[in-house]
């Protein structure tokens, strides 16, 4: 999952997606201090094969 975190004075907002291009795509039309983070659970199954 991808996250986009948007800071102004007023408010703080995150948006979700889902793939890493969506989140891409948006981040460089918001304007703003923004961060774009991936968040990875370590209880997803495609990690648990990868780390056999």
């Amino acid at each position: 999952m991808w996250v986009i975190t948007v800071h102004s004075k007023e408010h703080t907002r995150m948006f979700e997606f889902d793939t890493e291009r969506e989140a891409r795509e948006t981040f460089e039309k918001i304007q703003g201090n923004k961060i774009l983070s991936e968040v990875i659970y370590f209880n997803d199954s495609c990690l648990a094969i990868a780390a056999v």
